[in-house]
């Protein structure tokens, strides 16, 4: 991977660009353009096809293409006579990425980056692949063969070429926009549920076989399941899932935090590099796991993961960075592996051997030779009781050892760190702190939430008030896709549910009034995946599938109901209808697939609840009635706070509901409602507690 030193043999138009994986890319001879219409017309003007390279500055995968062919003179004097290069992040461009890798998936069966793409000037691809070593090597194409084989055809079978990227225009579209629309159907909850069960692995948790993402709206969707039927065997995929996740290398056991995914079926092996969204979702889950069983360690699993996140990936206005690198000095997860030597060396033999024997530190290791600590085959209970050590006395001295193994791996040479801010993976991880500051009752959660509000609302918004989707080094740049508006209207909405500052609730209206505008499909519904103020490419895609990370249009879904519900607004109701009929054609043939877009379906087809609290905000019993409904598990209820004085009139404006709810004897009241009708009110908790356990 090139880093830039103070000279360079080779300097190509990606110095002048933000994003950290353009910058990586800007001194190979390679003579790289970014994604512009420059480049565009520089193709047209010398006849030359595109050769497009899209990847993200964490892939492991592509700085091996980088070292093996993009760093070489042979392949670069190739590409810079015959082709107009482009690189593209896929972080900063996922509107190209998408579109593309859609490409890839129809001609090839399969995609992944770095992703290959030749195509004409008129941007229709003709070739797509994934990774090219220089020369054929384990019966992979070499680039090498590659350029040549087109650069000839694109001289002699130009016409062939053409028609072929016709023609994948029009299959591209055919996959992509076929077979959304329908009508919903709440059985697709119950096929849902039953292929989790099928897929899941009942020896190491998770779902199908190696590799292994973490995916954890699925296992939310699961809890959606349990709360609502009973069935303990959602509970158990849940738990068993969460906790081998934990247990596993999956988990940084040193510095807290959960990698990409496991390249093994027992997460024992992670692909090292940590992406903030995978945090934000393993958090929410997490947490949501903990308010309905009331395990603690599924608490501080996600307070650790806020401590990862707080200490190692945010900027100093408040908002979080995108990702570390699996790789560092060339090698991946070099900085995570350790010795029993190097162990011993920190802290003592007897300590060190302890430590060990308990995370599975070996002389032979468990990873090319050295070791990833895990817990796979045990536990600190099960530990403690072995060695006859008193269980809380083995905690205190692991996480003392912990924390002395964290300093001396600080010294190590660090995986690069990508620190773009992206609007749409701070909306989720907004999210999963508010959701840490209600279930946990830890307002500290909540105020690293709001900073991230703040920064994002103050610097990545142009001044029209459109939302930009990256910042970096001083720049905000690229209209906000569909993801930056859905994931930061979610983030607000809990926001809101963890404060009450009426505020949050009102930036989440104005922002889905934009999103509205600026994505919606008049004619078939449904949200679009860039703006009609944007770049139009060839396909003006929708997103659905809820893969590593949900889409924007399941987000969407479950705002869409709940700011109608929050504002009494018939119009957003009958949009959140429309949401889902636009895509119940295409959910329900793989519900699995789309685990928040079936919550979304959950929570349109169970009885609206809401509950209002009308009181004084500084007030004990105030805090001790919210605190009460905070804590508890209820993913379709509505938590609203009718405050006492100057507030009260902004509220009444924005939630028509809460007028005439008013606190009762100068003590705080709860009013629950369900269907539109309310119980009498209650100004006693135990009271309250019976009228939601009756629901």
């Amino acid at each position: 991977m090139s880093q830039p030193t103070a000279e360079h043999k080779f300097t190509n138009r990606l110095k002048q660009e933000k994003s950290p994986y353009l910058l990586q890319h800007a001194h190979n001879p390679v003579n790289w353009y970014p994604w512009s219409e420059e480049a565009f017309a520089k193709a047209a003007e010398e006849d030359k096809p595109i050769f497009l390279s899209i990847g993200y500055s964490t892939c492991h995968w592509c700085h091996v293409m980088e070292k093996e062919s993009f760093e070489d003179e042979e392949v670069a004097e190739v590409l810079n006579a015959n082709y107009i290069s482009i690189k593209v992040d896929r972080e900063e461009r996922p509107d190209v990425d998408h579109l593309y890798m859609a490409v890839c998936q129809a001609m090839t069966g399969s995609g992944g980056w770095p992703l290959t793409i030749i195509m004409t000037p008129e941007k229709k691809p003709f070739f797509a692949g994934t990774y090219f070593p220089k020369t054929r090597k384990h019966n992979r194409f070499g680039i090498m063969e590659l350029l040549a084989q087109v650069t000839e055809k694109w001289s002699d079978e130009r016409d062939r070429i053409i028609d072929a990227g016709d023609q994948i225009v029009v299959e591209t579209q055919k996959r992509m926009l076929s077979n959304l629309q329908g009508e919903i159907n709440v059985k697709s909850l119950d096929k849902a549920y039953g292929m989790y069960e099928q897929m899941f692995d009942p020896m190491y948790g998770g779902f199908g076989t190696a590799p292994k993402f973490p995916t954890s709206h699925n296992l939310s969707l699961l809890l959606r399941n349990y709360h609502k039927t009973g069935n303990e065997k959602a509970l158990q995929m849940v738990e068993k899932s969460l906790d081998a996740m934990y247990r596993g290398g999956l988990y940084d056991h040193v510095g807290w935090g959960f990698s990409r995914y496991s390249t093994d079926e027992q997460w024992l092996v992670p692909h090292f590099e940590k992406m903030l969204y995978d945090n934000a979702l393993l958090a929410m889950t997490n947490l949501e796991a903990f308010q309905v069983t009331k395990k603690e360690r599924y608490a501080e699993v996600a307070e650790q993961i806020f401590a990862y996140v707080l200490r190692d990936m945010t900027d100093a206005g408040g908002a979080f960075y995108c990702a570390e690198d699996a790789d560092s000095e060339g090698v991946e997860g070099k900085f995570y592996v350790w010795t029993p030597t190097e162990i011993a060396q920190v802290l003592g033999e007897e300590t060190g051997r302890l430590y060990c024997q308990l995370y599975d530190i070996t002389e032979e290791g468990n990873f090319e030779g050295h070791n990833i600590p895990n817990l796979i085959e045990t536990s600190f209970e099960t530990f403690a009781a072995h060695k006859q050590i008193p269980l809380a006395e083995l905690k205190v001295k692991i996480e003392d050892a912990r924390q002395k193994l964290f300093v001396y791996r600080e010294a190590r040479i660090h995986p690069h760190k990508d620190d773009k801010i992206l609007t749409s993976w701070n909306g989720l991880f907004i999210m999963a702190l508010a959701k840490g500051a209600k279930a946990l009752q830890k307002p500290i959660y909540a105020e690293a939430a709001k900073r991230a509000v703040d920064f994002i609302l103050n610097h990545m918004r142009r001044e029209d008030g459109r939302l930009l989707a990256r910042y970096r080094d001083g720049e905000a740049a690229f209209p906000g896709y569909l993801d930056d508006y859905a994931f930061l209207v979610w983030g607000l909405i809990e926001l809101y549910e963890a404060t009450f500052d009426i505020s949050y609730l009102r930036h989440a209206v104005e922002l889905n009034e934009q999103m509205i505008h600026l994505f919606w499909d008049n004619d078939k519904g449904g949200f679009f995946f860039y703006g009609n103020d944007s770049e139009q490419l060839f396909i003006r895609s929708k997103e659905i599938y809820d893969g590593a990370m949900p889409s924007g249009n399941s987000a969407a879904a479950l705002n869409l109901q709940k700011l109608a519900r929050y504002t009494f607004n018939a119009e957003l109701s009958q949009k959140a209808e429309q949401q889902l009929k636009a895509f119940a054609g295409s959910v329900e043939g793989y519900p699995a697939g789309h685990a928040l877009f079936m919550a979304a379906i959950d929570f349109s087809y169970s009885p609206s609840s809401e509950v209002v609290i009308a009181g004084d905000p500084l007030h004990k019993d105030t805090q001790d009635m919210i605190g009460a409904l905070q804590t508890r598990y209820a993913p379709n209820t509505l938590i609203i706070l009718h405050p006492t004085g100057d507030d009260a009139s902004e509220v009444e404006a924005l939630i028509p509901l809460v007028q005439g709810k008013n606190a009762l004897g100068r003590k705080a009241t709860a009013y629950v409602c369900e269907n539109f009708a309310c119980q009498s009110p209650t100004d006693s908790i135990d009271e309250l507690n019976e009228l939601l356990h009756k629901k």
